[in-house]
């Protein structure tokens, strides 16, 4: 239980405002306490606990995509013995940082926040919140020097859910893993997953081991390939080495292999789809048809799937779940028609459809009065909205762990105020100019950042204004270049 919170907030503005308790929202606390121990910050979290999306995702199986020795911060070594790590001990992992850092004192539980609004000539950010809590909901304002937007970058409310011919005749359940039911026994049960994403390919086989006669039904496939559970090396080095030094270690060594092997994925697409095409093959074997796991896309026009051990390969290869590559007709009271003809019946289908894409959590913004519309803004640095003052956004990577860019992103900032107060400044702006050509913001061709094309920010064709998808190349530019650059603009 999370401690009781203030009844009111205090009546002088905060030096900054984090909007989420997540992976990001923690981080950013742990970085403001570290090197700006002066500031005065709090941490609105809508929901009544610590996590984000480790709170949120609650479907069986629920683990990361990324190893932990990169998804962990750079200052908290990961001791789990597992690199993918289930969903709960990365929960436990972001509660043992925000404890660590004394961050949990500073969050308010079911605080939305609802709009902020600046106002140029106080410096200032109006924030409006609703609260619920044992007496219901109201609305509170508070005021904030900065805000940090660490709600990460879909809706906590819903998931992307298309609808289908016909679904209301369904006599089972439909399920969207996003509001993954408490308690679902599937056991016995027919259960057909629809989707080839993260999701999917992490439910089906959890599902599989409960039990469950599970079918994975895709439109397209996806690239999958099989991840060792257990970082072996990184083990050794713990056994031998301080466990920061070999958590260093281990993180660079992860970097450095993940930024070539995606250097390498882009540049020659061809020979990327071939070797994992025959990492594939050689998981499952000659009786499992390939073409369920061959895509018509180059890897990394989409995320590459990650499976620890091998997982789904491995309960195909045994005839434990089974993958269907067809188009859905109709539903039928039964389960689902296919566009071949043939029907899946099912007791339970689990729309595993993705997510839906939002931008600064929700929250509506204004600038002296004018709205803004983020698909209109670019992003400066990957971190901050053109011509917005004093607000700093966490958005991770979509080919590397989140965390590694939502360090260097809450260091900026610590370093930012630093350089602000040092020089008596109070506003920090990037200021866009007619010269810069807009791009997407990010390269994907998967649906749901395509539906979210209207609400992104975009990137520019000028270095500032690109997301790099690196690193490398973020660390040297966040961490190590010129504050003052000429792009971004003080008072």
């Amino acid at each position: 239980m999370h401690q009781q919170q203030e009844e009111q907030f205090q009546p002088t503005p905060l030096d900054v405002l984090i909007i989420g308790a997540g992976l990001s929202g923690i981080g950013m606390a742990r970085a403001l306490t570290r090197r700006c121990p002066d500031k005065r910050y709090l941490i609105l979290e809508r929901r009544q606990a610590i996590g984000g999306t480790w709170d949120l995702f609650r479907y069986p199986g629920i683990r990361s995509d990324s190893d932990m020795y990169t998804l962990g911060y750079a200052d908290k070594p990961w001791t789990g013995r597992k690199a993918i790590a289930d969903g709960p001990d990365i929960k436990r992992y972001i509660e043992e940082a925000a404890e660590e850092s004394g961050a949990v004192h500073n969050i308010r539980y079911g605080h939305r926040v609802l709009s902020a609004s600046w106002d140029s000539e106080q410096a200032l950010w109006t924030v409006r919140v609703q609260i619920t809590d044992g007496t219901g909901q109201r609305e509170e304002q508070l005021q904030a020097r900065f805000i940090a937007s660490c709600s990460g970058y879909y809706s906590y409310d819903e998931g992307y859910r298309p609808g289908f011919p016909d679904e209301a005749s369904f006599a089972g359940q439909i399920i969207h893993p996003q509001a993954w039911p408490e308690g679902l026994d599937c056991r016995g049960k027919r259960v057909v997953v629809i989707g080839s994403g993260a999701t999917a390919v992490t439910l089906v086989p959890a599902l599989a081991r409960e039990g469950a006669h599970v079918t994975m039904l895709q439109r397209s496939p996806s690239y999958v390939f099989a991840r060792p559970q257990v970082d072996r090396l990184a083990q050794g080095m713990q056994k031998w080495l301080p466990l920061p030094l070999a958590y260093h270690l281990t993180r660079w060594k992860n970097v450095l292999l993940g930024s070539f092997f995606y250097r390498r994925a882009r540049s020659r697409p061809e020979e990327a789809s071939r070797y994992l095409l025959q990492l594939a093959q050689r998981q499952l074997g000659p009786d499992v048809d390939m073409r369920h796991f061959t895509p018509d896309y180059k890897p990394w026009d989409q995320r590459v799937c990650a499976v620890p051990d091998g997982d789904l390969f491995h309960m195909l290869r045994a005839r434990q779940l089974e993958v269907v590559t067809d188009t859905i007709e109709r539903f039928t009271p039964a389960g689902i028609q296919l566009s071949s003809g043939a029907e899946l019946e099912a007791d339970i289908i689990v729309t595993a459809t993705g997510l839906k894409l939002t931008a600064l959590g929700e929250v509506r913004l204004e600038v002296d009065g004018q709205p803004v519309n983020t698909g209109e803004c670019l992003t400066y640095k990957g971190m901050m909205l053109s011509d917005v003052p004093n607000l700093i956004q966490v958005f991770g990577y979509t080919n590397a762990s989140w965390t590694l860019k939502a360090d260097l992103t809450c260091n900026y900032l610590a370093r930012l105020l630093r350089y602000m107060d040092r020089r008596g400044l109070r506003v920090a702006v990037a200021r866009r100019t007619p010269d810069v050509q807009e791009q997407p913001f990010i390269d994907f061709t998967s649906g749901y950042v395509q539906r979210a094309a209207d609400i992104l920010p975009k990137q520019g064709d000028q270095p500032a204004w690109r997301v790099h998808q690196s690193y490398l190349k973020d660390k040297l530019m966040i961490q190590y270049g010129e504050l003052d650059d000429g792009v971004l603009r003080f008072q």
